[in-house]
């Protein structure tokens, strides 16, 4: 899901809040401004003020409500008519909460008039609120093709032609068709993904080899590509499917892993938090670090690698722990290499500096990368960050690898990851991605503390 989508669906949840604080303000000024007052006494006694803090606090039962019954789901552009009766049932269900905590405390508000009104409004406005943000979703795409994605379809079946025109005849859907192949090979892919690009593609053909299937499958697992398929063209785990409707055909979505849509934001504003406060809270300590550092050898307080995230190069920070030509001496030690697969590493690895070795075996060296963490190229937890060179060897399952982001620790890293040979740690990180849940990401960090606190050095 594009960066634009994740805007707007997130978007909903503020304007929904805000249309139900509007909502119940206008019921309570209607209530005494409206002339009503004259035709029936008012029975509360709520200031404005006091009313105002009312809402504010029952206005996020009814964001529960309508996130229970799926109007926060992530979908790249939401067909708005079909939501009203969603919206309906969500804003009722949340008067319902909201009535039956006002019968359990009667002296504290009774007003049948202003309960009546701001459900009515309520539905009104969260209506008019979705139909803005809708729009201006679709005006961005049309006048802008902000978050515009670029189709592929794969198949020349009814099906496939039916999809293509339904894209053409409805310019705010969100695609752009780049092409409709009936016979292809990866090669012609690669060229179409290097120009104009490909954000999506979608399978049609019901008469493809497994192996070819697997190829389409490997391509676009590498190249970021989300992959849609009609329906039983073949089987995969039911939690990493997700139905849905295209100009009435169904498809089924191949998900890459649960970190999409809320996960993804959730994770991400974890990390955030987590990685400021952690570099506030720390920095005296991280002065005090780097003073040490430069009084050891001669060279930066940090380490630059260069690693790569979400199939892109980016430069890890680490408080050095090595000589300054570390990198220039690992060509001459390669021969000594004790781990199997593309990894490096060698015991008494004579690059290391006195407070090297403290800060690796107490892993003080990877707090720098909270630096990483809150520049969005890190997350807390995920795989290993892994060199160019050690990616240029990876086989076609560790390029899964790279599907998310990597983290400072993982569920490898806790696993003792030193010891470990390249398969099992490959393992360990797939399990995640295709696992990941906010609970394991609790897990890891816990344990990760308790690695800290014991200096195991083989969970490094």
């Amino acid at each position: 899901m594009k960066k634009s989508e994740l805007v707007f669906n997130v978007l909903q949840l503020p304007v929904d809040f805000l249309m139900i604080i509007i909502a119940g303000l206008a019921a309570y000024f209607l209530r005494l401004h409206s002339g009503l007052v004259d035709f029936r006494p008012v029975i509360f006694n709520l200031s404005l003020e006091q009313y105002f803090g009312l809402v504010a606090f029952i206005a996020p039962v009814f964001i529960i409500t309508f996130a229970l019954i799926g109007l926060y789901s992530f979908q790249a552009v939401r067909h708005f008519w079909k939501e009203i009766p969603q919206i309906i049932i969500g804003v009722s269900a949340g008067f319902v909460v909201v009535v039956l905590a006002a019968f359990m405390n009667q002296e504290l508000f009774s007003s049948r008039f202003i309960f009546i009104t701001a459900w009515i409004l309520a539905i009104v406005l969260v209506i008019l609120g979705r139909f803005l943000v809708r729009n201006l979703q679709k005006w961005t795409i049309g006048k802008y093709q902000f978050g515009i994605h670029r189709l592929l379809i794969l198949g020349g079946n009814g099906t496939a032609k039916a999809i293509a025109k339904g894209i053409k005849n409805d310019p705010s859907s969100g695609y752009r068709l780049i092409q409709k192949l009936k016979n292809f090979s990866i090669k012609d892919l690669e060229e179409i993904a290097e120009s104009p690009g490909i954000d999506e593609i979608i399978l049609c053909s019901t008469k493809m080899e497994k192996d070819k299937i697997s190829d389409l499958l490997d391509f676009c697992q590498d190249r970021r590509i989300d992959f849609k398929f009609i329906p039983s063209l073949f089987q995969v785990q039911a939690s990493h499917l997700e139905m849905r409707t295209f100009n009435g055909i169904p498809l089924v979505e191949l998900k890459r892993t649960p970190l999409d849509g809320w996960g993804k934001i959730i994770k991400r504003t974890i990390d955030i938090f987590s990685s400021l406060l952690g570099l506030i809270i720390l920095s005296p300590f991280f002065l005090a670090l780097a003073v040490a550092i430069k009084l050891d050898s001669a060279g930066p307080v940090f380490a630059k690698l260069e690693r790569v995230s979400w199939g892109k190069t980016f430069y890890l920070y680490k408080f050095r722990s090595m000589v300054k030509n570390a990198e220039e001496l690992k060509k001459k030690l390669l021969q000594y290499n004790e781990r199997t697969g593309p990894l490096f590493k060698i015991k008494d690895d004579p690059r290391i500096t006195k407070i090297g070795k403290f800060i690796r075996r107490t892993r003080l060296d990877e707090f720098a990368q909270l630096i990483n963490v809150l520049k969005g190229e890190m997350s807390l937890v995920g795989p290993r960050p892994h060199e160019m060179e050690e990616v240029a060897q990876y086989k076609k399952h560790h390029k899964k690898l790279l599907m998310i982001k990597p983290g400072i620790t993982g569920l490898a890293q806790v696993n003792g990851s030193s010891d470990l040979d390249f398969e099992k740690e490959v393992k360990l990180d797939t399990y995640y991605i295709e696992n990941w849940s906010l609970f394991l990401d609790v897990q890891i960090l816990f344990k990760t503390l308790v690695v800290f606190i014991r200096g195991d050095e083989t969970a490094c």
